[in-house]
């Protein structure tokens, strides 16, 4: 699925989120870079967005992970026109219940909008416990539900007939942004998100709600 719509998975990104998606980003890229790893792992790196922005930053070793060729494909192309070397950034086709590193290998590991897709969120979550640095940041960015009236009847209302509406107009694969669309309502967010990630062994675990709750930003810690 994914690779059928990821030649214009960045330009629908902007029209389905308002563009607001570039800010929450940047939010997850200032914690990174406060931090200053010597190693960050991207995963579900999709087009790459967010590891180029992080090399932008003169970040190095990183890292960005995916199961989609046409994904990472579309990540190569942008990174051989930023003229980045292999030593900054590259990509690789990885599955995150078995990811293809030692023990403790990265001081940051961040997901942006891709927690929802793990087959198995507790085996994705453990293998990242596993790779991640004893004190490595792990953060990651991705949809909610708002709580409060009008925003959570809003939201449903824009989800469930808008959201799909745009992705049938512009995407190739029509069951695909009804697919992320019902999987960004039915995941869990929130307080329940973080007894998750506390129940695979995280620690000093916060979550910050965004825009009304329409997104959340995660950290947590090994």
């Amino acid at each position: 699925m994914f690779d059928t719509i990821s030649g214009n998975y960045d330009n629908l990104n902007r029209v389905i989120s308002l563009g607001i998606d570039k800010k929450w980003r940047s939010k997850v890229i200032e914690k990174i870079v406060e931090k200053n790893p010597g190693s960050v792992l991207d995963i579900a790196t999709g087009t790459g967005d967010l590891a180029l922005s992080l090399a932008g930053k003169d970040l190095k070793n990183i890292v960005g992970l995916d199961l989609s060729k046409g994904m990472l494909s579309m990540a190569e192309d942008k990174i051989k026109h930023a003229g980045y070397a292999e030593e900054t950034v590259k990509m690789m086709q990885g599955d995150v219940e078995n990811l293809p590193f030692e023990d403790n290998a990265f001081e940051v590991i961040c997901v942006s909008f891709g927690v929802r897709n793990f087959d198995d969120l507790d085996k994705g979550l453990e293998e990242i416990q596993r790779v991640l640095k004893p004190g490595g940041l792990f953060i990651i960015l991705e949809t909610s539900v708002p709580t409060r009236f009008p925003f959570r009847q809003g939201y449903k209302l824009y989800s469930n007939y808008i959201l799909p509406g745009i992705g049938k107009v512009f995407s190739k694969d029509k069951n695909a942004y009804d697919y992320l669309s019902k999987s960004a309502a039915a995941f869990p967010y929130g307080k329940n998100f973080c007894n998750i990630l506390a129940k695979n062994g995280f620690t000093t675990i916060e979550h910050r709600p965004q825009t009304f709750g329409v997104a959340t930003i995660y950290t947590a810690s090994k």
